[in-house]
């Protein structure tokens, strides 16, 4: 895990959001308490769980971007979910468990990249031996060759054909064999023609199911043409799957859930209850009570093995306007000390929104358009048109949906 600070990580996530100092002081602070723990004696290293934290505030202020930067700066596991999606047990909908199902995944397919890139010189080399026999077939070790007027004599095979397969190397590496093509026998699984439905709660056998007859089911070859660096890539993507050892990767990837994986719930206050005993409030209520256990500190089943959430960090958010965060149930309230306010977004935060982040809106239009050899300038009164009076008349729509009017198939659209 990264060794930022709380100041530095603040400090990063100022490079993308404006303002909302509170919430970044409170996810630096989680964020350093995880370092802080794996450097703790193990005994009480398990003690320590995470302190969850409950964002409230208006659309658009920041809570996801916040959390999301907060994952990609401390490389975990990060999923992020709604929760209106989800509905008690025995009712339609999904199943609470199936996110830490799903952040498994996630991880799982996060590690396999990261091994694919620590072999992926050596899958290139493989993946090039293969595309040269593709090219250049190689012959037998062996041969017998009839002399002229004499007994067979064996000529060992290696001279000219290395010579050759040495030069067609050198040319793939330098691309002038870029627009060859080749014949790749490509193996893919079948997927089975079959749905299984199972019920709510039950969704990891039916997993399992699937995964079971998709195994029994022989796997398709097919034979498929490509040009040589879309075939170089297939080959080496190939090879790199058989240098990993995904056992490994899946014991690391579950290890990463379990130590520092972040699971974002936004839309809290659409599961809050409004004081009512009966109705859809009974549902919301059910899915805090469904969540509590994994909030909590549980075990749950995935295809990989089971997983446990007690040192996961949940970051909860939502508008709260018609709801309170008081209407939540107390031990759904408990499990997540830390409450942050984030504040509403005033005009100057929008023009700091459209200016200073690295990943500013407008430097986004600047550096799409500088690709058509366009140059965009956008002065510092561009925003304001306070003062000025802005009239739409017939020139002006005219005007701006000329090209739109000649177009006979659009032009009945426009009133």
């Amino acid at each position: 895990m990264p060794t930022f600070t709380p100041r530095e990580i603040v400090s990063e996530l100022d490079r993308y959001i404006v303002g909302q100092r509170a919430a970044k002081r409170a996810v630096a602070i989680a964020l350093r308490n995880r370092w802080r723990r794996l450097h703790v004696p193990e005994p009480l290293r398990d003690e320590i769980a995470p302190k969850n934290i409950i964002m409230i505030g208006p659309t658009g202020v920041g809570k996801t971007e916040i959390s999301r930067r907060l994952a990609k700066l401390s490389q975990a596991p990060f999923i992020k979910v709604e929760a209106s999606k989800f509905t008690e047990v025995g009712y339609v909908g999904r199943d609470v468990e199936s996110i830490i199902r799903e952040l498994t995944e996630l991880a799982i397919n996060m590690v396999r990249e990261e091994e694919k890139e620590k072999v992926r010189v050596r899958a290139r080399e493989l993946a090039e031996e293969r595309l040269l026999d593709l090219l250049l077939p190689p012959v037998r070790a062996e041969r017998r060759i009839q002399a002229v007027g004499g007994e067979p004599e064996r000529a060992v095979g290696g001279g000219p054909e290395v010579g050759t397969r040495d030069k067609l190397r050198h040319m793939l590496r330098e691309g002038k064999l870029d627009e060859r093509t080749v014949e790749l026998e490509v193996t893919r699984p079948v997927s089975p023609m079959i749905e299984v439905m199972t019920p709510q709660g039950m969704e990891e056998i039916e997993t399992n199911l699937k995964d079971m007859l998709q195994n029994l089911l022989p796997k398709r070859s097919k034979k498929t043409r490509m040009q040589v660096p879309e075939a170089l890539e297939t080959l080496a993507q190939e090879e790199a799957a058989r240098l990993i050892d995904m056992e490994a990767a899946t014991k690391e990837a579950i290890r990463r859930v379990e130590q520092s994986g972040i699971v974002f719930i936004d839309e809290i206050d659409k599961i809050a209850g409004r004081g009512a005993v009966h109705g859809p409030d009974v549902s919301r209520e059910g899915v805090q009570r469904d969540l509590l256990p994994i909030v909590e500190g549980s075990t749950v089943n995935t295809k990989h093995g089971p997983v446990r959430t007690d040192h996961i960090l949940f970051i909860a958010s939502g508008a709260f306007h018609v709801a309170k965060p008081s209407d939540l149930i107390p031990e759904f309230q408990g499990r997540f000390p830390i409450r942050v306010e984030l504040e509403a977004l005033t005009q100057a935060d929008f023009i700091r929104i459209l200016t200073e982040p690295e990943n500013a809106l407008i430097r986004q239009y600047t550096a799409l358009l500088s690709t058509e050899g366009v140059t965009v300038v956008f002065r510092d009164d561009a925003p304001e048109m306070r003062g000025k009076e802005v009239t739409i008349d017939a020139a002006y729509v005219r005007e701006r949906l000329e090209s739109i009017l000649e177009d006979q198939d659009l032009s009945r659209y426009i009133l």
